[in-house]
């Protein structure tokens, strides 16, 4: 995630993937169901046939497989989109696991996890009749290399040798060739493909996840004109995509085998998508639930504070809210080449001064937001452990806020200033932004608001030469792992000079830097989360951030929908598993 412009799309899809309405966002059941009211939803066992209609506000742009980040867009893309792994469908922490798709397995590591190798399953076709092949998915990954095609996640760049050269199979090569591909990918016979990368990543079968390891045949590839009508592997295909992605309407594949793919259910005979909706007009529609809205789900839009206290005293609307959580945190984040902020002692006492509880209240609510006392959130699969190194209670310490700043040479107080996004949202907008400043002001701060918009913000607390030394800021895992969670912020091999920048402590430890390289190389899920656990708590005794909440998610799904399915990892209403019948 080094890259300037994978960088802005990695901002991008945070908020889509934690879309604003209101003051809450979208996310899946911490236990598995949440608050859905029953696994069937409407009730009765899930049956094939009839449509399903998804509400959207975010057109789905760019329905290529190498433009699209991980397989975002509320699951939509991976509808159509078969890649060489994939997410369990299930509910809550046991869909954070990763498990076979394409393949026979989710990969077999060599070389310290540099190189893994994949096996295709038997009986693989395309919408067509015609074979998957592994030179497929090697041409698919390839063509995401291509400039006219950009937008997808940076990893594969990254991590695959050659990859930071390569241009894509369009461009002409020095020798004069088109169509030059990556020699890190191998594919030695037609269900074998093999990867090599330049360092360990212990994390590549989250990674192969991604729409970019989605098999696209070279004969039918027709460039930056393939969204309008991509090739599927999956159980549906795409039979109209008007407005870029606005109106989606998917058929059944007929050569999709269920055989094959353990984890798409695909009831509906049709999936029809229509987006750029307004959030009220997409949750009016979801309640009232007539005609095609009553078998209707949205996969960007949620429940805010005052339309929450609306369906919670509506006992049959109650019963069709989702709840979750998805591995996210809001945060304060310092840039301590600035002062004050170069004293550790300033930054803990900030630290001591938060009252949660109002920012809690400014982010809507208990039912929409948690407080947070660690970077990580509170998932297992991200290697969550629990501290809090400066304990402020429920309310914050001003008391030892003052200490502090007295120790630091600053016994009449301290002038900050605090920036924000001007735009209403619940993340980093002027109401959580208010609560932070009424905090620090009983604490000794004397602080002043640069409120700036949404655009302009963005682009000032990424850039290194203008990130402001306190602002408010949010991050999200690709994958449900400590490894996407923490190094893009704590890696100081990572901090980007020309472009967005999110290592904003500017942490360069060699010790923080080997441990990242020394947990990518292990394999084991499980034991990496504990080390990327133990790394969180030891980083956070520096105070480069102060953690404020995790976002609680509401969402409303219409009357006839069964089989509701919202996991940890896209903390979105799963697409796959829905029933109308």
């Amino acid at each position: 995630m080094r890259h300037p412009s994978a960088h802005r799309r990695r901002v991008a899809v945070a908020a889509l993937v934690v879309a604003v309405v209101t003051g809450a966002a979208a996310c899946g059941p911490k236990d598995g169901g949440g608050d859905a009211g029953s696994a069937d939803g409407a009730g009765g066992a899930p049956k094939k046939g009839g449509t399903l209609t998804v509400l959207n506000r975010a057109p789905q742009k760019q329905f290529d497989p190498a433009r699209l980040y991980t397989s975002g867009g509320g699951n939509v893309p991976s509808l159509v989109f078969r890649t060489l792994t994939t997410r369990h469908r299930a509910n809550g922490a046991e869909g954070t696991k990763v498990v076979p798709d394409l393949a026979t397995d989710t990969g077999k590591p060599s070389d310290d996890a540099k190189v893994w190798t994949y096996r295709l399953k038997d009986g693989l076709t395309y919408e067509d009749g015609s074979p998957i092949t592994s030179a497929d998915i090697k041409y698919g990954i390839e063509r995401s290399f291509a400039a006219e095609l950009s937008g997808g996640g940076p990893y594969l760049r990254d991590w695959l040798i050659g990859g930071q050269d390569y241009q894509g199979p369009y461009k002409a090569a020095s020798d004069g060739k088109t169509g030059k591909g990556l020699d890190s990918i191998e594919t030695p016979d037609a269900k074998t493909i093999v990867f090599h990368l330049r360092k360990s990543e212990g994390d590549f079968p989250y990674l192969a996840t991604s729409t970019q390891f989605a098999p696209v045949p070279k004969a039918k590839d027709t460039g930056a004109k393939y969204a309008e009508h991509p090739v599927s592997s999956g159980p549906y295909k795409v039979v109209r995509n008007t407005g870029d992605g606005e109106h989606l309407l998917l058929e059944r594949n007929p050569h999709w085998s269920e055989a094959t793919d353990k984890e798409r259910h695909a009831y509906p005979d049709t999936i029809d998508v229509r987006s750029g909706l307004s959030p009220a007009v997409i949750n009016q529609r979801l309640s009232t639930g007539s005609g095609a809205d009553a078998a209707a789900v949205t996969t960007d839009t949620n429940l805010g504070p005052a339309e929450l206290a609306q369906v919670t005293n509506d006992k049959k609307l109650a019963s069709r809210v989702g709840t979750g959580h998805f591995g996210y945190t809001n945060y304060l984040a310092f840039n301590p080449e600035s002062k004050p902020f170069d004293d550790p002692k300033v930054r803990q006492a900030v630290a001591y001064a938060i009252n949660r509880t109002s920012v809690v209240n400014a982010a809507g609510g208990s039912s929409l937001a948690e407080p947070a006392t660690t970077f990580l959130p509170n998932q297992k699969p991200l290697g969550y452990t629990p501290y809090d190194h400066f304990p402020a209670g429920k309310t914050g310490d001003p008391d030892k806020a003052k200490e502090l700043l007295k120790e630091a040479g600053h016994p009449d107080g301290l002038e900050i200033t605090l920036t924000h996004s001007t735009a209403a949202n619940f993340e980093t907008g002027p109401d959580v932004a208010t609560a932070v400043q009424e905090a620090l002001n009983k604490a000794g701060f004397k602080v002043r608001l640069e409120g700036l918009e949404d655009n302009a913000y963005e682009d000032k607390i990424h850039s290194v030469k203008d990130q402001p030394g306190l602002f408010l800021a949010h991050w999200g895992a690709d994958w449900p792992s400590g490894g996407p969670f923490l190094a893009p912020i704590f890696d100081g091999r990572q901090i980007v000079k020309d472009g967005y920048n999110f290592n904003s402590g500017r942490l360069d430890d060699s010790k923080v830097n080997d441990e990242i390289d020394a947990i990518n190389k292990i394999t084991d899920h499980d034991a990496a989360a504990k080390r990327w656990g133990a790394l969180d708590v030891k980083i956070g005794e520096q105070a480069l951030t102060v953690p404020l909440f995790h976002p609680v998610y509401k969402r409303l799904y219409g009357k006839d929908v069964k089989n509701v399915v919202i996991s940890d990892w896209t903390g979105v209403l799963d697409v796959s598993q829905v029933a109308v019948k």
